[in-house]
């Protein structure tokens, strides 16, 4: 029982912090820049990038802080918690 309630603190802990990480606040970045956003964004997933034309389809359905979000993120995991 002391078990699984430490499974539960450990697990209620990570959450909190994902959703303490993933609600700050990004410079907007307007559609205007999406090619600026898809290359960026390249560079971070690498191999795991989707196709260029996928990226610019995303980028361009985005709000103006996700697009900021993904412009913020140095790490493959920092752009997931984008969308």
């Amino acid at each position: 029982m002391k078990l699984v309630k430490s499974i539960y603190r450990i697990a209620g802990l990570f959450v909190g912090v994902l959703l303490i990480s993933s609600c700050s606040n990004y410079d907007p970045v307007p559609v205007s820049k999406c090619a600026e956003v898809v290359s960026h964004a390249a560079k971070v997933l690498g191999d795991f990038a989707p196709s260029h034309s996928e990226m610019m389809e995303e980028c361009k359905k985005a709000t103006d802080k996700e697009r900021g979000c993904v412009m913020a993120a140095t790490k493959k995991g920092k752009i997931a918690q984008c969308w």
